[in-house]
């Protein structure tokens, strides 16, 4: 039998991490271990796919009325370039009919670790991308079952097709999330895009649903 004494364990814990990618702790065992932003930043797409699997349930009314600094993943470098690398979605709880909804937000490039400056247009955040946050459907892609589906049905157009689901990376928080797309063409049209949410803090700027 092997002998864990209190000496022994921080180097038992190492290597369980190391192993396994666990982490543990004497009072409570095995714990999956946190996954950070700079960990999904490493991943290869076949290893973002996996983790999306993997990822964890969201609780909408965790998201209200917050603003996330995404990061895009994914997508070959020449595709950002001509697009963004970061970003920010925003969720808001409708109060005249309960709807979690919300929207992304054009900033401006300033690196990964800047906070979000939205860029603006007519004196406004300059946001586009409008949609609801609602539970997975019975049927989804790629065997996820866990998490929140962005769907992109308030816009029109191929827009209108888009849906995002999105995970938390550790169970029952929802300061880390990864998201996907693909479209919704009465099948499941798979694209490369991945992404990362860092919750940045409470929702500053409303605006209003499409019409």
């Amino acid at each position: 039998m092997l002998d864990v004494g209190a000496s022994s364990q921080p180097a038992l814990a190492g290597w369980l991490v190391a192993f396994h990618g666990r982490d543990f702790r004497a009072a409570g065992g095995y714990r999956r271990a946190v996954t950070t932003r700079d960990d999904v930043l490493a991943m290869k797409r076949r290893e973002l796919a996996a983790t999306l699997r993997s990822g964890h349930s969201v609780d909408p009314h965790a998201l209200d009325d917050s603003a996330y600094r995404g990061i895009s993943l994914g997508l070959p470098a020449w595709m950002e370039r001509l697009s963004w690398k970061t970003f920010q979605k925003v969720f808001h709880r409708d109060p005249a009919t309960g709807v979690l909804r919300g929207w992304n937000v054009r900033v401006e490039q300033r690196g990964l670790d800047a906070p979000s400056q939205a860029k603006e247009r007519s004196g406004a955040p300059w946001t586009f991308g409008h949609y609801t946050a609602t539970a997975l459907p019975p049927r989804m892609p790629r065997g996820i079952a866990r998490g929140l589906l962005i769907d992109y049905s308030p816009e029109r157009g191929l827009m209108g097709r888009l849906r995002d689901p999105i995970v938390a990376l550790d169970e029952g928080k929802v300061e880390l999330l990864l998201g996907w797309s693909y479209l919704d063409l009465g099948i499941a049209i798979p694209t490369p895009s991945y992404f990362v949410l860092e919750r940045e803090g409470p929702l500053e700027h409303v605006v209003a649903a499409p019409a």
